[in-house]
């Protein structure tokens, strides 16, 4: 049995990333750990106020936790960092946060977001991981991943940055219907289609990810580090 441990900035980016691998190895008796770094709601005010968001945080609480019931994970754990405002944030204590998440469950496998990503809380979570899974001798980690988040990877221009280029592919055939209900369960995050982050676009892209490598449905990564 492997640890594993999924590093997503906002309530339902675990899912949209990894919903389908995160079910695929629960189901195979895996032990699947998910950390969420910010709160995920005060965006949306002109300055933070998450006393004034507290109904809304409770109920994405309990979305986080209902999704993670969908896709057996073992457990969810919210941190309280500042929705899309990470980059105000010293970067050495969103890594001492991850450090903390690593050190409690000393996960083999290790998901987060790519580097490329528009949301900077994306890219913040990103090299937070980075620092915290640096491979130094005897260190727990031997493969990390990044996933791609629909709404901010694929709006990435190629002339800004390099485009997501995924080289590592999860069957997920069999445990789309789980990553479905995990959406559904963010239903209040979803967009309606041809939204990106709407349900029919995110199960056409496992489709489509599943065709390229030949089988029904699959999610996408690009390795960061492998170590056999």
């Amino acid at each position: 049995m492997k640890s594993i441990l999924v590093v997503a900035a906002h309530p339902d980016d675990e899912v949209l990333g990894a919903g389908g691998a995160m079910a695929r190895w629960s189901a195979e008796g895996h032990e699947v750990h998910i950390v969420i770094m910010a709160e995920g709601a005060t965006s949306r005010d002109d300055s933070r106020d998450a006393g004034g968001r507290s109904g809304e945080l409770q109920g994405l609480a309990a979305c986080a936790e209902n999704a993670r019931k969908a896709v057996g994970a073992a457990t969810v754990t919210l941190e309280n960092f500042p929705d899309n405002r990470m980059d105000g944030t010293e970067l050495l204590d969103v890594v001492k946060v991850v450090e903390r998440h690593v050190e409690q469950h000393r996960p083999e496998i290790v998901l987060t977001h790519g580097a490329t990503d528009v949301n900077v809380d994306h890219r913040m979570v990103h090299e937070a991981v980075l620092a915290a899974t640096r491979p130094q001798p005897g260190h727990c980690v031997k493969t990390l991943l990044f996933f791609e988040i629909m709404s901010s990877t694929e709006w990435r221009p190629p002339a800004s940055m390099p485009a997501f280029q995924p080289n590592y592919f999860v069957d997920i055939t069999d445990h789309l219907p789980a990553k479905l209900a995990a959406l559904e369960a963010y239903a209040p995050e979803m967009r309606d289609w041809p939204h990106s982050r709407s349900i029919p676009a995110l199960e056409h892209l496992a489709r489509w990810r599943g065709a390229c490598v030949g089988v029904a449905a699959a999610e996408a990564f690009a390795v960061g580090r492998i170590i056999a």
